[in-house]
């Protein structure tokens, strides 16, 4: 199992695809692990991508420091495991979380990037009671306490039937998520405020988001849209918070086509 010690942490992570190709590096939702782009892999790869994946920090199979965290702190990590994986420039793909994630390092990071996919995120989430409240229940009951209303957030009705048993490795993984990790990336989530710095991003970039996404909706993605002057927008139909599994076919094809129009 690949681990790297970055940032006063430790990573777990993974590649897949040829060693020369050009990087495209995936980051996963909260209360979720790497294994969330099993749907993108093979596509990535067989376009002739390599991709890399990893937990992070208070995720999977990588280290629990001590919360709370901050955004800053968790893209601070995603830089600091490209330089001790020697990766100069990458494509960067980051859903929810790792979308927020995304963001600051187009604001911060520009010159790291070769483009910028932001999938089913916001800049802003509010109001901070909500997570302050969710902090506690799974604090005080664990992450079973919101496991049913996770998967109902991040899947259709008929994505729950169709998908049953990758819904059902999902709900696992979110059950098996370290409840230290998982609150203290609540608390990352509960502090952001992207909505000005979005403003500097100069990063060709996707906005991808489900049409039936509740957790950050429509309205949130255009927000980002309309910040991000060099970005475009994909809404894709039939789908809610977990686009890039509901609706796989449609999520790769708008992520590869976009990839293969900015690699150098």
């Amino acid at each position: 199992m690949p681990l790297a010690e970055v940032n006063g942490t430790t990573l777990h992570y993974r590649f897949d695809g040829p060693e020369q190709a050009p990087v495209v590096m995936l980051s996963n939702a909260l209360a979720s692990d790497l294994t969330m782009w099993e749907f993108q892999i093979s596509a990535i790869v067989e376009a002739g991508y390599r991709v890399l994946r990893y937990d992070s920090r208070g995720h999977g199979h990588s280290a629990v420091p001590e919360g709370p965290y901050s955004i800053e702190l968790l893209t601070a990590d995603a830089v600091s495991l490209m330089d001790a994986l020697g990766l100069e420039k990458i494509h960067f793909c980051g859903l929810s979380k790792g979308g927020m994630i995304g963001q600051m390092l187009g604001a911060q990071y520009g010159d790291r990037l070769i483009s910028l996919t932001l999938s089913s995120t916001a800049a802003f989430m509010a109001p901070k009671e909500i997570w302050d409240e969710r902090i506690e229940i799974v604090r005080t009951g664990g992450m079973a306490v919101v496991v049913d209303a996770t998967v109902d957030r991040w899947f259709t009705k008929p994505g729950q039937i169709y998908l049953a048993s990758s819904v059902e490795k999902v709900r696992r993984i979110i059950l098996n998520t370290p409840v230290k990790g998982f609150c203290a990336c609540c608390a990352a989530i509960r502090d952001m405020d992207q909505r000005e710095t979005i403003r500097t991003v100069l990063t060709p970039t996707l906005v991808i988001v489900g049409e039936h996404d509740s957790s950050t909706p429509v309205s949130a993605a255009e927000y980002i849209h309309q910040g991000i002057t060099s970005s475009s927008l994909t809404i894709i139909s039939n789908a809610a918070h977990f686009v890039h599994m509901e609706q796989s076919s449609k999520f790769n094809h708008a992520l590869l086509e976009f990839i293969k129009k900015n690699t150098i």
